[in-house]
């Protein structure tokens, strides 16, 4: 028969301090862990009280809270006879750890704390928690009396521990642990423990699932065992979205994968496995079993109960694991964060300024992709999506004919068009706006900058102008930048006002369509139509979002996204030629967006100043055999090009509109960039560095022809 055991990971959709929302959601993870001969239940790290409650971690407020949340669940008739696994913070000889608590029938079996913080990127772990250092070390810890009412413990092992039942070993990672070079899971299966889980708190970053999916893969290839892995979903208080992704493997195997974008609240995955083979894996392995001979052991936590069935049950078989593309991550990730947010914030839909570009017409993809999901789980009869959607539309018995049915009553778009606008960008709004539903306006704000600019005049009795009519740069950069702000007052005026012109109740939140190169570089208006309540694309290259539109032309069936997609990228405030465009982005900035692409992840993931970045690019831009001369200088040029726009604008970034997380060169001042925004934009002695090192090797190639 072999030891067959069933386990269960849970992925829940969070909210920061919600604790009845997240009690009840819990709950619910439990029950359907049950209801699948689950007889061990995982849930995310953090889970109790959401994993962003930042500088909420330090109130006690939040512990005693937890604490109570805890008791309640202990209590659940349906949280008895499985073994429960739940996250939350936890106060221990007056420091403040990162927990799993582990219960089973109203007593506490362990409290394991976290040992590796996570503290680069998007995450400050260590502002507000310990990491537990005392390895292979438990120690006793006093429960609040709350708890001690209901397990009759006064205290509980506290520490770096493993669980032994009747039947199986059980260790613990979180989240981080999985990824350092001496990881737990290593030392636990050399300790000979069989089952291995990991809650985690991990946040959606495109092209990233590969790597959890691998390290888990690979791990458990090399040491065998039983391993889960949960994580959040959705958006739990701020710009990252909690990518699920909840898996079990054994010994180098999937057997149950999650999904990776959803709206639904709670999703659990099961397996069911045979934990003798988990021996019989490690055993043929000589090195192996030779090396778990020297291991120093674990202290263990006996609980006197079998977590194996002696009915009759099937094995799950492997599966192979089912990766999204880039372009569907991006059509995903940020609609379930936009329903997400939508739904929480007690506002009614969407406002979008939309220019006919690639960049506000991605953002009108990615509200039509939440249409589409939204649409998708009415039909599912997802109770939640339909309560929160009547809620939002304002009208109980509300049900959607079709996503642009639905879009049309939560999705405004406005083309804002000055005497700089063509008709070509009005008419390409226009159609889109109509194939994905959105209530459409077009409007002109030409009357509003006159009169703005005649109070300018009348004040300083100077008129500026257009380079192109003998203006100097300040005046064209003047006259460019009250388009862009004027076309932001107005979108809050709309937003806060159009939905109650139509008879219908509440207001709209705002959204920018800035992406992340146009934000490193600083090429866009401080306070303009990309200040908004929330940015979509703010983490997402220029590159990736042509890439986007091209997919929904195809899958979205959006064929007036060609003529966008075709088109060059433009800001259009300055004056056409003979009714055409003829401002270009990339002429403006001096540079590609594929360049940008490049500056970003250089200066950000590579950690490069100027100097080692020009050092970089001479290797990465080879030169042509024919253009060896001037290259060197070329590529120092363009470093020293792109340092000095962004110094000058690193200040912008302060007050960037928040954006959903999708890339790692973000340049967001606001909680993953920390770098000073008032720089010397000479860089002196950097851009010295530069042109030395540069005319000393295009003197070395000159000798070398």
């Amino acid at each position: 028969m072999g030891r067959k055991i069933t386990v269960a990971s849970c992925s829940l959709n969070q909210w920061a301090l919600d604790f009845d929302g997240n009690c009840t959601r819990i709950i619910e993870s439990i029950k359907q862990a049950k209801e699948r001969g689950a007889s061990y239940r995982l849930g995310p790290e953090l889970e109790i009280t959401g994993y962003g409650c930042a500088d909420h971690f330090l109130e006690l407020d939040t512990c005693h809270h937890s604490f109570e949340v805890l008791a309640k669940i202990m209590v659940d008739r349906d949280c008895q006879d499985i073994v429960c696994d739940v996250g939350m913070p936890v106060l221990h000889n007056n420091n403040l750890y990162n927990c799993r608590v582990i219960f089973y029938n109203k007593k506490i079996v362990l409290i394991r704390p976290k040992q590796t913080l996570c503290n680069d990127g998007n995450y400050r772990e260590l502002r507000w928690f310990n990491p537990w250092t005392k390895l292979k070390q438990l120690e006793d810890h006093t429960l609040p009396e709350i708890i001690q009412d209901i397990t009759k413990q006064v205290t509980v092992p506290f520490g770096d521990g493993v669980i032994s039942t009747l039947d199986t070993s059980i260790g613990f990672e979180t989240c981080e642990e999985l990824f350092v070079p001496n990881n737990p899971l290593n030392s636990m299966s050399l300790d000979n423990v069989e089952i291995i889980l990991n809650a985690s708190g991990s946040h959606h970053q495109l092209r990233k699932a590969n790597l959890r999916v691998e390290a888990i893969k690979e791990a458990t290839n090399k040491c065998g065992g039983l391993y889960l892995y949960s994580n959040f979903f959705g958006c739990d208080s701020d710009r990252l979205y909690y990518d699920g992704c909840s898996s079990i493997c054994m010994n180098g195997e999937f057997l149950a994968q999650g999904p990776q974008f959803s709206l639904t609240q709670v999703h659990t995955i099961t397996a069911t496995a045979d934990l003798d083979e988990v021996g019989t894996y490690r055993n043929r392995r000589k090195s192996f079993s030779l090396k778990s001979e020297q291991e120093t052991h674990y202290p263990r936590v006996h609980l006197a109960v079998s977590l194996c069935r002696k009915k009759n049950m099937v094995l799950t078989n492997p599966i192979q694991w089912k990766y999204h593309s880039a372009e569907e991550e991006i059509s995903l990730g940020p609609a379930c964060w936009l329903w997400d947010y939508l739904r929480r914030s007690g506002q009614n839909g969407y406002f979008l300024p939309l220019s006919g570009g690639i960049d506000s017409s991605s953002v009108a993809c990615i509200v039509f992709s939440m249409c589409r999901l939204v649409f998708k789980a009415v039909n599912e009869g997802n109770a939640q999506v339909i309560s929160d959607m009547r809620r939002i539309v304002g009208d109980e018995n509300y049900m959607p004919s079709s996503q642009q049915d639905l879009a049309n009553n939560i999705f405004t778009t406005c083309y804002m068009a000055s005497e700089n606008s063509s008709e070509e960008t009005k008419s390409r709004a226009s159609e889109l706006a109509k194939e994905v539903g959105s209530y459409h306006m077009s409007i002109c704000i030409q009357k509003v900058i006159s009169v703005l600019l005649a109070v300018f005049i009348s004040a300083m009795g100077v008129t500026p102008k257009f380079k192109k009519f003998g203006g100097t740069y300040r005046e064209n950069l003047a006259l460019q930048n009250i388009q862009a702000r004027i076309r932001m007052v107005l979108a809050y005026l709309f937003a806060q006002l159009s939905l109650w012109a139509r008879g219908k109740p509440g207001g709209l939140l705002v959204l920018g369509s800035a992406n992340v190169d146009e934000s490193l570089r600083g090429y866009m208006t401080k306070y303009d139509c990309s200040s908004a309540d929330l940015n979509p694309i703010g983490g997402i290259s220029k590159t990736d979002l042509k890439k986007f539109i091209f997919f929904c032309i195809k899958e979205f069936d959006l064929a007036s996204l060609q003529t966008i997609y075709d088109a060059p990228p433009t800001a259009e405030l300055e004056p056409l030629e003979d009714g055409k465009i003829a401002q270009v982005d990339e002429i403006d900035m001096g540079m590609t967006y594929d360049e940008l692409s490049v500056f970003g992840r250089l200066r950000q993931i590579e950690r490069c100043g100027p100097y080692s970045m020009f050092t970089k690019l001479i290797h990465l831009w080879q030169p042509k055999a024919t253009d060896i001369d001037p290259h060197n200088k070329t590529v120092a040029e363009k470093v020293k090009h792109f340092f000095k726009c962004y110094a000058i604008n690193r200040h912008k970034m302060t007050v960037l509109t928040p954006s959903y997380h999708a890339e790692c060169y973000s340049p967001d001042d606001n909680r993953f960039d920390l770098r000073p925004f008032l720089y010397n934009v000479a860089w002196t002695w950097q851009f010295r560095k530069i042109d030395s090192l540069a005319h000393e090797l295009d003197t070395y190639d000159q000798m070398q022809l």
